[in-house]
């Protein structure tokens, strides 16, 4: 096959040319391929350095000249004081270097040539200068660049992160030649829109014959959900925009050919938002449809682990000469942290507050923490705790040689990643340190899920907290506080048992090679080349909740029951009292008090007395106006009172948490118009309730 990667930095090849994690994953993904034979080529801007790089390879200039010009409609919402459309002339040329079986083509002209530095356009010019538009541009010369030099030829167009390829499914749709695959790179908000004027002028320009969705406008959940939706800006998890813009997910989803992730909890997460505080919000927006009814094109084609890493051997690390040069003891259980400076996503605050706890509480433990920013962290807090415990914490935030980090790693005893917002989706940075033998100790995301730290015995490979979706989360840092005591007792006491969870932690994080990877999307491809039609998983469809997709026979008794649905149960057997019981129970584990009630008014001979007391008094309001909320598996109660809806587009909600007054028992003051109720599980789940009166 020929493989075209295409991304708006393909630079793995050299460590003075690299911005980002995605390049690294390119890279390696395209020598794999061209390893097995493939015919391989990389098409990326040069990003205004072609001198530096012709003074270390062969770069060679192609007979290729591409003038036209480039029409920009600009959101008048956003770019005010432009005109409405800003006509850019472009004139492009190709370099090429070929380098282990790989061919890299670099498109170079005034626009992609800018910004030498950084690549990226800051999001500061957003609305005041044209240079935000570079990805855009990329996008165009890309598409035009593929089909003039590569012509008729038949290849797999890999395309990488959605927000920088948006155009290319639509534009190549019709193209018998091109296939297309898009692989989410990131979890960027998938309800992520662009000025949808801007997207058909491009298309139009780019000769395409796809159509551009309509979406109904900002408010297609209705005015009861206004609190909830209000409250996603707090979540990273979806924001909203005018009526005249598309989600560019929805165009990748219905164009592209497949759709690929890097892990098949991170596919998971990106098809339902399960048990997220966006979950309800998702399900009632088009684009949860337009998830639905693309998702047999959905498949893991996986990432891995560099072979540097997987090479080097752990055992040649001096634990003591290590420990030692940072000034910790190397008698004691030793904690690792690595991630670029992520104060929220990374939840390297609320590790930050654990360390400083248990440290002060006299644990006798290292930490060595890595908040990678290149320079010093300007975090009062940070200095002042690692200032406080000289001699047992390490702070660093400086980038060093990365056989430095592969010696702390090998030093370490545990990794500790509590990473939040379900914004990871692979987390190499915990793989190589499992392959190191640390222990990890991380958040239940579902996109980190394949490394086996929240998995029951015998699979486990750590220990596991709860997910997040808050900043500056208190009920985090409990939990990192105790699984750090724990940790370190478990070093302590049992170490048999921490030789076993270390041996299956390398054992895991050993089989992301991207050998593996390779053979992963090469499978998928095979059968995208031969023209086999996509089918959905019935698992995946099981996963959902999407029995509509399924065959009577591919139902399961779990799954009807877990997603609360009796109509896909009755498709097996009769819906019986006792097996009503099952769903009311299953249902108010997850606080779905909807299928509850469903229930009770169904099955009432199923439901107890005292559960329905519980289902229909758990909220209440005193006659001193003092809310009170009963929930026995709740572990936070917030109340959400949403802000008028006003000329401010992203108006946030007023939320006040519920004061615990017993278990399971909160108060709090009394609900206001429109006011709901957030409610964090002890399983982790987190859901919505009415804030009604009872």
């Amino acid at each position: 096959m020929h493989i075209i990667e295409t991304y708006f930095e393909c630079c793995g090849f050299d460590h003075t040319f690299l911005q980002g994690g995605t390049s690294v994953y390119l890279w390696n993904l395209s020598r794999a391929f061209a390893a097995r034979g493939h015919r391989v080529s990389l098409v990326t801007p040069a990003h205004g350095r072609l001198d530096d790089l012709r003074g270390r390879y062969d770069v060679e200039d192609l007979d290729y000249s591409d003038e036209y010009v480039l029409p920009l409609v600009l959101d008048p919402g956003v770019w005010h004081g432009f005109p409405a459309e800003v006509r850019l002339p472009v004139r492009t040329t190709a370099h090429r270097i070929r380098l282990e079986g790989v061919d890299l083509y670099f498109l170079s002209n005034d626009h992609l040539d800018r910004l030498p530095d950084t690549f990226y356009p800051p999001y500061s010019a957003k609305g005041r200068d044209l240079v935000f538009f570079k990805p855009l541009v990329f996008q165009v010369d890309s598409v035009r660049f593929l089909r003039r030099w590569f012509g008729e030829e038949r290849a797999i167009v890999h395309a990488h992160e959605p927000f920088y390829h948006y155009l290319l499914p639509a534009a190549l749709r019709d193209d018998p030649g091109k296939l297309v695959v898009s692989t989410v790179q990131s979890n960027m908000p998938i309800t992520k829109k662009v000025y949808a004027p801007e997207v058909r002028r491009l298309l139009e320009l780019l000769g395409s014959g796809a159509g551009v969705p309509q979406d109904p406008g900002p408010d297609p959940a209705g005015p009861d959900l206004e609190a909830v939706r209000q409250y996603q800006q707090l979540t990273h998890l979806h924001y909203e925009y005018p009526p005249d813009h598309v989600a560019l997910y929805r165009l990748v989803l219905e164009n592209a050919d497949l759709i690929d992730f890097l892990s098949p909890g991170q596919l998971d997460f990106y098809a339902s938002f399960r048990d997220t505080p966006f979950e309800a919000l998702f399900a009632r927006l088009p684009l949860a449809r337009a998830v639905k009814e693309n998702a047999h094109k959905m498949f893991v084609g996986g990432c891995a682990i560099s072979d540097r890493w997987l090479a080097w051997d752990p055992r040649e690390v001096d634990r003591s000469a290590v420990l030692d040069g940072l000034g910790l003891d190397p008698a004691l259980p030793t904690f690792f942290h690595n991630a670029r400076y992520a104060l929220h996503h990374k939840g390297q605050l609320e590790l930050v507050r654990a360390v400083d706890r248990v440290l002060s509480e006299g644990l006798a433990a290292n930490f060595v923490v890595r908040c990678i920013s290149g320079a010093p962290l300007d975090d009062p807090y940070f200095r002042e705790v690692a200032e406080r415990h000289r001699g047992r914490l390490h702070l660093e935030s400086e980038r060093v040689d990365e056989r430095r980090v592969f010696e702390y790693a090998s030093a370490a005893d545990f990794c500790v990643f509590p990473s939040k917002f379900e914004m990871d989706t692979f987390l190499i940075a915990q793989g190589e340190a499992m392959a190191c033998g640390a222990v990890p100790i991380a958040t239940a995301q579902e996109g980190m899920a394949h490394f086996r730290h929240a998995r029951p015995e015998p699979e486990t490979t750590g220990l596991a907290v709860n997910r997040s979706f808050a900043e500056d989360d208190p009920l985090l840092t409990a939990a990192l506080v105790a699984r750090i005591r724990e940790a370190a007792a478990l070093w302590t006491e049992d170490p048999a048992r921490y030789r076993e969870l270390s041996r299956r932690a390398t054992a895991v994080a050993r089989q992301f090679t991207w050998d593996h990877c390779a053979d992963l999307h090469l499978a998928a491809f095979h059968r995208l080349w031969r023209g086999e039609p996509a089918e959905l998983p019935a698992e995946r469809a099981l996963r959902h909740g999407w029995f509509d997709l399924l065959k009577d026979e591919e139902i399961t008794e779990e799954a009807a029951v877990a997603h609360g649905d009796p109509g896909a149960y009755a498709r097996l057997a009769p819906v019986d009292a006792p097996v009503a019981r099952r769903f009311f129970r299953a249902a108010w584990e997850r606080a779905d008090f909807t299928t509850c009630e469903r229930i009770a008014d169904r099955f009432p001979t199923a439901v107890t007395a005292g559960d329905l007391r519980q289902l229909r008094e758990r909220c209440s309001v005193d006659g001193d106006g003092t809310l009170v909320y009963r929930l026995p598996h709740a572990e936070r109660v917030q109340l959400v009172t949403p802000a008028p809806r006003g000329p401010a587009a992203r108006a946030l909600p007023d939320v006040r948490e519920l004061r615990r007054t017993g278990p399971g028992v909160f108060q709090g003051p009394p609900p206001g118009p429109g006011a709901r109720l957030l409610l964090t599980l002890s399983s982790g789940r987190v859901t919505w309730d009415e804030a009604r009166h009872g």
